[in-house]
């Protein structure tokens, strides 16, 4: 089963109370947001946002450019379904992140997630060009992944676990670390996983 399927399959059979990545209100990430003190006008993007809540904070905080990307349509569907009428000011884009050509330039690229799934080195870096190609200059990276002390899998697949130390040298070329933090991510099955989450600004 391909990547698209997989992940179709899930988001059509698993309620959202029923996923590990189950996330009520996105902590960390707010706190990013408003370290960065963002205009409401700021360019966001939310790598494999699919069904979180994220965007629906995001709106509720009054920002107005929005775009969710993630490679499952049902994921997107169910997002959409969720916020009504205001899912009509958000860009949805269905799109496997390593296939993702962008025409526009984000201030915002967050990503809590997606990137530990990338296991190749190949697809790694495609997704460094990637984020690089399509943030602005003096914009910021928003990774969160499951740190040295997480888990190993998620939803019965394979990740990839990054210390703060291993992801800044991924992105050390074009970006500049500003903070990392962790967080201890309570799943609906009143388990925990540790989360590591890394802050970039993306150099002249």
């Amino acid at each position: 089963m391909n990547k698209k399927k997989y992940w179709d399959k899930l988001y059509s059979t698993k309620k959202l109370s029923e996923v590990s990545w189950f996330q009520q209100y996105p902590k960390t990430s707010m706190e990013f947001i408003n370290l960065f003190k963002l205009p409401k006008s700021a360019k966001i993007i939310d790598i494999g946002g699919g069904d979180s809540f994220f965007v629906d904070t995001l709106i509720r905080e009054g920002f107005t450019n929005i775009t969710v990307l993630d490679i499952s349509e049902n994921a997107i569907n169910r997002a959409k379904d969720r916020l009504k009428e205001k899912s009509k000011t958000i860009i949805w884009l269905v799109s496997d992140i390593t296939n993702f050509k962008s025409s526009q330039h984000y201030d915002f690229w967050h990503d809590r997630a997606a990137f530990h799934f990338l296991e190749t080195e190949k697809q790694i870096k495609k997704y460094i060009e990637i984020s690089k190609n399509a943030i602005a200059t003096n914009g910021y990276l928003i990774l969160g992944t499951f740190s040295e002390s997480g888990p190993t899998k998620c939803s019965g697949l394979d990740i990839k676990q990054y210390s703060k130390e291993s992801m800044s040298i991924l992105f050390e070329n074009d970006f500049k670390r500003i903070k990392c933090t962790n967080e201890d991510h309570k799943t609906p099955f009143n388990t925990t996983q540790n989360f590591l989450f890394c802050s970039f600004i993306k150099k002249n």
